[in-house]
């Protein structure tokens, strides 16, 4: 915290200590301090953002059973259809309550990359967000973000020569095989779900034959069409869940990013993966899922493994439950983009904190839960441990020393003594 650090500290001690979920940042003041401070520190302060995006790099960060990192990357909207005067919104993709319903609401969209865990547990450890500007194309920036945290991860000692490549897991929506093309120098591995009725490309069968009427070899084979399972041959790895094909690509144009592309089209080959569930808990429709990964010759070790990798980018959506719905991330109504974003970091900061604390907090009173029989304990979540990070930091505070007092405290209690002294 560069400037008005002291409003902006209370306000992330405020945010941690708060047992109810947080409504307004008029509920986050504190005795000392108005909310009109915490307005202005969100409003004029200032924050070392680049520190911010190194720190979280630096503590032990969750890994998979195989030692890899996993990190997922998705946007969160957070909507502001009734700020008029703020220039800096663009229309965000959301949901509607009823069944597809599809809505574009001016807001500012926020593009989050975490590091998914394994287990039994939702949380996740949250590196950097930037927020998208109107008309910025995700496909475009997302290679860019996910640069800068892998080349951060690697300057601090995350990932060292001779350790499996970092697996990127995306969502719909993004271009899968543009984003592994961009990214081909690092080493990551990009595992993206594509659309259901797209139409990859097989690889040109070997040795190729010329036929007798003569003619240049072809680049692409036959089509592996998602809704068409004629096309698509033997399985080449996988069960009845999860199944691989390998080898598959798909056929470039010159329009979209490849508009001013000279010389021939890349083929960027890869393997899909379709994953299938028996019965939905909700009893909706059972749809398969496409996921395409950037690496080709998986066993089929390595598609039960990205499909368990593509199972725990879920775990990211409740990342976003609990920034929204108990941190309050989209509570205050503010106007401009440098307040939110300050007021974004300030609520990954108190998430990092949360997620530091397991250890710390799960100690509390956790007899209680063990008589019970309730296991796993409450706290080991992030909506419980929230609602105990108070009776933890007590017992924390009783071993540290007593802060200074403030100089109006300090001036006051002179003043008293100055009176008591002149009455007696």
């Amino acid at each position: 915290m560069v400037s008005r650090s002291d409003a902006l500290f209370e306000l992330c001690d405020a945010l941690l200590c708060t047992e109810s979920p947080v409504r307004t940042l008029v509920d986050l003041a504190l005795a000392r301090r108005g909310h009109g401070v915490l307005y202005a520190g969100i409003n004029r302060g200032r924050t070392g953002v680049a520190r911010l995006r190194r720190a979280p790099a630096g503590v032990p960060l969750p890994r998979a059973a195989d030692g890899r990192l996993v990190r997922a990357v998705d946007v969160s909207p957070c909507l502001r259809p009734d700020a008029d005067t703020s220039s800096d919104r663009s229309f965000c993709h959301t949901f509607g309550r009823g069944l597809g319903k599809h809505q574009m609401v001016p807001g500012r969209s926020y593009s989050i990359v975490a590091a998914l865990e394994t287990g039994r547990t939702s949380w996740t450890a949250l590196l950097d967000a930037i927020r998208l500007e109107p008309g910025a194309d995700v496909a475009a920036v997302t290679p860019g973000q996910v640069r800068d945290v892998v080349e951060r991860l690697v300057d601090a000692g995350q990932w060292r020569d001779g350790d499996a490549n970092i697996l990127v897991v995306l969502d719909a929506g993004y271009d899968a095989p543009r984003i592994a093309r961009l990214l081909a120098d690092l080493p990551v591995e990009i595992l993206g779900r594509l659309r259901s009725d797209r139409v990859m490309r097989k690889p040109v069968p070997v040795p190729w034959i010329c036929p007798p009427q003569g003619g240049r070899p072809p680049k692409h084979g036959g089509e592996f069409v998602f809704g068409d399972p004629a096309t698509w041959g033997a399985a080449t790895h996988g069960a009845a869940t999860a199944q691989g094909w390998d080898r598959l690509h798909p056929r470039l144009t010159r329009r979209a990013a490849c508009l001013d592309r000279e010389g021939p089209l890349p083929i960027i080959e890869g393997t899909v993966i379709r994953l299938t569930v028996e019965k939905l808990p909700g009893g909706g429709v059972n749809k398969p899922v496409w996921p395409w990964w950037s690496r080709m010759g998986a066993t089929t070790q390595d598609v039960d493994r990205c499909r368990q990798s593509f199972l725990r980018r879920f775990d990211l959506e409740h990342a976003f439950r609990l920034l929204k719905r108990i941190l309050g991330w989209t509570r205050p109504r503010l106007r401009g983009s440098g307040a939110a974003d300050r007021w974004t970091w300030l609520i990954l900061a108190a998430h990092a904190q949360l997620r530091l604390a397991r250890t710390l907090a799960c100690c509390v009173r956790s007899w209680i839960y063990r008589a019970q029989r309730q296991w796993p304990w409450p706290g080991h979540r992030p909506i419980g441990l929230r609602r105990n990070i108070r009776h933890g930091q007590q017992d924390l505070s009783s071993s540290l020393p007593a802060p200074p007092p403030r100089p109006e405290v300090k001036r006051q209690a002179q003043r008293l003594s100055h009176v008591a002294g002149f009455a007696s």
